[in-house]
């Protein structure tokens, strides 16, 4: 299975220690360079620097030749991950951004955002949900309210 990701489901499955969850559901993940420059980045918290500079090897990192006028209202990660994903024909995108899953999707790329990674991993039985949401709410991650109480009541015991 060909799986890539955007920064922000990695960055936040990092902070919330449930990072192996990828390679456990997907085997390998591919990084566009824009991705790895963003979890490198100063602003990215400790725990990023420290898993990126050891990164496992079901992490790829891949170059990405695309043209500069590739959807250009989005952020660089995120357009080098549609184009990768479009490039490498990937079997799913990890992303959150709403304006990048929307280009996803029109180029007919099946996407899994943070929750949605989370909800697979629960549904196999891999990850308690309810804890690890609880774990998101410590972080920036946002996303509507209903959409996660939802998820939670279906997880909870």
């Amino acid at each position: 299975m060909t799986v890539v990701s955007d920064t922000s489901p990695l960055n936040y499955l990092i902070l919330i220690n449930c990072e192996g969850l990828l390679s456990v559901l997907f085997r390998k993940i591919a990084l566009p360079a824009a991705v790895l420059t963003e979890l490198q980045s100063e602003g990215a918290p400790k725990e990023i620097h420290d898993w990126i500079t050891h990164k496992p090897d079901w992490i790829g990192v891949h170059h990405v030749d695309m043209p500069e006028t590739y959807l250009p209202e989005l952020g660089l990660g995120e357009r080098q991950a549609i184009y990768l994903s479009r490039s490498v024909g990937a079997d799913a995108l990890l992303m959150d951004d709403a304006k990048g899953r929307v280009a996803a999707e029109r180029a007919k790329l099946r996407v899994f955002g943070t929750l949605g990674i989370l909800d697979a991993a629960a549904l196999r039985d891999l990850v308690d949900l309810p804890a690890a949401v609880e774990k998101l709410k410590q972080t920036t991650f946002r996303a509507r309210p209903n959409l996660v109480d939802s998820l939670v009541k279906r997880h909870s015991s």
